[in-house]
């Protein structure tokens, strides 16, 4: 079998399987999002809280209880990495010293769902560090993005209401009744391939087959992987992630991890049509991630596959930073998948990809990581950029915009028109001042185009909150540490209020009934709309830097 022909085959056994679980899964979440009854457990979790599950939030409660809960999340990890060297299950001699401008990164990265990593994990973070703070906060922060979205959707159920939910009930049911317990199943499908789980301190010396000796660090990484990947997070336990055979022994274990970046967000339309009472709505931005995956997936294979770019090839194929026991197709679709989604993950190093495969890469996130997206994100990033749709559509025919029975007033607009104006002016702004520093110039480990697209995508990955690396940069610095900090925090929360504002300002509203004037919003004319505003828009904000980085040194 040719290397396309099995990469095709893993792509369309990935495409059955998310079409299989997409309505099960987007109807059980439903159901955990619309119960009005409380299992004993989350009962005393809301005690523990003291939170009232009975009574609802207005959208700026809701926004102050997510911006407090991650708040202390930042501070609980940022003074756990510091001390942790005083707790059980550290390293004796860490590799690179935890200092505070690292901390502060690392704890913001985890809380923003980014999972950036400026240090190599088995070499840094104790067992405990790696349990108890990374591994919660990917639990927590992908639950706080799923509330925001059925938060979000409630504010298209709403009539004339300013509630949108209570956040501490989404929480507590996001984690213990989806995240959880798919985790726990995933973990034992995963141990079952190979993936280690122990609890050794000290490194454990193997002599290898050739006769010599090889030195190896294990750790609890089953428990932390699946999490990691579902929750669209993205940090790896070893600085290799999802390329270590640790993280990733085999070529079905690959299969399965890039299903677990994917099913939840690509369930979660369907959720959202349960919940608005029209399935067709669903489907229909389904359709719309589909539609750009497709296309990001199919250039990412030409350029994998048959394009002769700037790296070294071989068969046909780039192949230089990709793992052997995966292959060049296989790793393509995990690079298109983590980087479509805000997961981060990688399984191979992008930095040495194509210049035009990078390209795809940077491209994806560019997107707001729509298609489809991170968990909870990419569906309220999706429905954003319908709203603006359904206004630009009702511009050409000149009458009021509507969308699932709500009005597009001029506050619903600039609300979401500066939702999408956000990610472009972190990630500009924070290239263009790092290219204008010469000591973070410096960082960089090659000039020219691909030098600019190290640092252009380092900061596409921070504002975005993907987190995965360009490569070829050195970023434990002081600067870097603080700058893709901050951008890490703007970047998540700054849409999520917005999110939050749109949500309260729908909810307010009353149904405005369909008319002969209503554009339709299920259709495959909408969905190819959407499609076509979301490129454009994006084209629009980027293009100019990509035609400095990767698109000048791919025609280079």
């Amino acid at each position: 079998m040719s290397t396309t022909t099995a990469g095709i085959l893993f792509l369309v056994l990935l495409i059955v399987a998310l079409v299989a679980v997409h309505k099960p899964l987007g109807d059980y979440m439903y159901r955990v999002y619309t119960s009005e009854k409380h299992s004993r457990v989350e009962s005393i979790v809301y005690r523990l809280i003291g939170a009232d599950p009975k009574s609802e939030q207005t959208w700026g409660a809701y926004a102050r209880s997510v911006l407090a809960f991650s708040a202390i999340g930042v501070l609980f990890l940022f003074v756990f990495q510091l001390i942790q060297g005083k707790l059980p299950l550290h390293l004796n001699d860490p590799a690179t010293p935890m200092t505070p401008a690292l901390a502060w990164n690392t704890a913001i990265s985890f809380v923003t769902n980014t999972n950036w990593q400026a240090y190599s994990g088995e070499s840094t973070q104790g067992h405990l560090v790696q349990m108890a703070g990374l591994a919660v906060q990917n639990f927590v922060s992908a639950a706080v993005g799923m509330a925001v979205a059925i938060a979000f959707v409630r504010g298209f159920v709403r009539r004339r209401s300013g509630e949108l939910g209570n956040f501490w009930v989404d929480l507590v049911r996001g984690n213990l009744r989806i995240l959880l317990p798919i985790s726990i199943i995933g973990a034992v499908v995963l141990m079952a391939g190979g993936v280690i789980q122990n609890f050794y301190l000290h490194d454990q010396v193997v002599t290898t087959l050739a006769g010599g000796s090889q030195t190896i660090t294990g750790g609890p990484v089953a428990s932390q992987e699946v999490i990691k990947l579902l929750g669209t997070n993205g940090g790896g336990f070893y600085n290799a992630n999802s390329a270590h055979p640790f993280e990733n022994p085999t070529a079905w274990t690959n299969w399965v991890e890039i299903f677990l970046i994917l099913v939840i967000a690509f369930s979660l339309p369907r959720t959202f049509g349960r919940m608005v009472g029209n399935t067709k709505q669903g489907y229909a931005i389904a359709a719309v991630m589909g539609v750009l995956a497709t296309v990001s997936v199919s250039l990412m294979m030409l350029f994998q596959l048959q394009h002769h770019g700037t790296v070294p090839t071989a068969i046909g194929a780039a192949t230089e930073g990709v793992e052997q026991r995966f292959g060049v197709a296989d790793s393509a679709v995990f690079a298109d998948a983590t980087t479509l989604t805000s997961t981060g993950a990688v399984d191979s190093f992008h930095d040495s990809y194509t210049s035009l495969g990078g390209m795809i890469t940077m491209f994806n996130m560019k997107l707001g990581e729509i298609a489809p997206g991170g968990v909870g994100s990419g569906l309220y990033g999706m429905l954003i950029l319908a709203i603006i749709t359904v206004f630009i559509a009702g511009l050409m025919v000149g009458r009021t915009p509507e969308y699932l029975g709500k009005k597009i007033t001029p506050r619903e607009i600039k609300l979401a028109a500066a939702y999408f104006l956000i990610t472009p002016l972190i990630v500009l702004t924070g290239t263009a001042v790092a290219m204008a520093l010469p000591s973070a110039r410096a960082s960089m480990l090659n000039t020219g185009p691909h030098g600019l697209s190290e640092v252009l995508y380092a900061f596409t990955s921070a504002g975005n909150n993907n987190g995965s690396a360009f490569a070829g940069i050195s970023v434990n610095t002081d600067w870097y540490n603080t700058a893709l900090g901050l951008a890490m925090v703007f970047g998540r929360f700054l849409p999520l209020i917005l999110v939050l504002a749109l949500a309260g300002s729908l909810a307010k509203q009353g149904s405005t009934p369909e008319s002969i004037g209503t554009l339709p919003t299920h259709r495959p004319q909408f969905v190819g709309l959407v499609a076509g505003v979301t490129l454009i828009l994006v084209a629009l904000s980027f293009l100019p830097v990509l035609a400095l980085g990767p698109l000048a040194e791919g025609i280079h």
